[in-house]
């Protein structure tokens, strides 16, 4: 899509096909994206409103889901300011309650004002501080909702630095996929290094999509003792038995959260 092209919220969403990790997808679902954003940050001060080559981080972030061609991309908003600069750049966004305590309440406000009639029925939740995400990315976590017994979709990358294996800045997800498989179960998330022994271990990215039920049931759901634990909201849903599955992707898409991070994207898009 062009530089500042809006897209059709209206329009039905296409037949589309979807390449994940080499498997041809063909699913039956109608996804909607949504990017929750609010400015309040503590290492990087209104970060999404950040200038990257002239527009706001935020605006890199929606371009990036409308690449991904899954269906209509509308950021959810926690302020005036984010909805004024994503509308300033083509894109589409609507205001939600500042004081959402996490993103997936905020999508799920903003799903219910612009779909009341439910004519989605996947919600992919991109974060909106990964400016430089490759859509193919974003794709990807489609792939594990194949299984109708699947609540939630999640995406991983196997550890390859060894600093990360014991870092708990990096949430490895509990997988077990044999060799050759990409789609597997999360059977849980730690900030610790999990699981022991021989073999490899896999970063969460913190990307999900969400069957518009899942997403309504988890929202509903109060805080879980190990989500409370181990400060991760996905433990939540494991705790009240729900399934999410994950997709493996070969990189882990560089997130925005300090000023240095910051620079690093100025210079990742200059360069692209």
């Amino acid at each position: 899509m062009s530089k500042g092209a809006t897209p059709d919220f209206h329009s039905p969403t296409a037949p589309f096909m979807v390449s994940a990790m080499s498997e041809t997808l063909t699913p039956a679902l109608n996804p909607i994206v949504l990017i929750p954003s609010r400015l309040a940050s503590t290492r990087l001060p209104d970060k999404p409103l950040a200038d990257i080559g002239g527009e706001p981080m935020i605006v890199h972030c929606w371009r990036r889901a409308i690449e991904a061609a899954l269906g209509p991309v509308i950021v959810a908003c926690g302020d005036a300011a984010i909805k004024d600069a994503v509308e300033a750049g083509g894109g589409l966004a609507v205001m939600t309650d500042p004081d959402h305590p996490s993103g997936s309440d905020r999508i799920f406000e903003a799903l219910s004002a612009i779909d009341p009639a439910a004519a989605h029925d996947c919600i992919v939740n991109v974060q909106g501080d990964l400016p430089t995400i490759d859509p193919n990315v974003i794709r990807a976590v489609l792939a594990p909702l194949q299984d109708p017994a699947v609540d939630i979709s999640t995406l991983i990358a196997e550890i390859t630095e060894a600093e990360e294996r014991t870092n708990p800045n990096v949430v490895k997800a509990v997988v077990g996929l044999r060799q050759g498989e990409t789609v597997g179960r999360a059977l849980y998330f730690s900030r610790a290094t999990t699981p022991s022994g021989d073999g490899p271990l896999y970063h969460h990215i913190g990307l999900y999509a969400y069957r518009r039920d899942a997403l309504e049931r988890f929202v509903s759901l109060p805080p879980g003792v190990l989500e409370r634990r181990e400060k991760l909201e996905q433990l939540r849903a494991l705790e009240n038995g729900m399934r999410i599955d994950a997709a493996l992707v070969d990189t882990v898409p560089f997130g925005v959260d300090t000023p240095a991070d910051l620079d690093r994207a100025r210079e990742m898009l200059t360069d692209g």
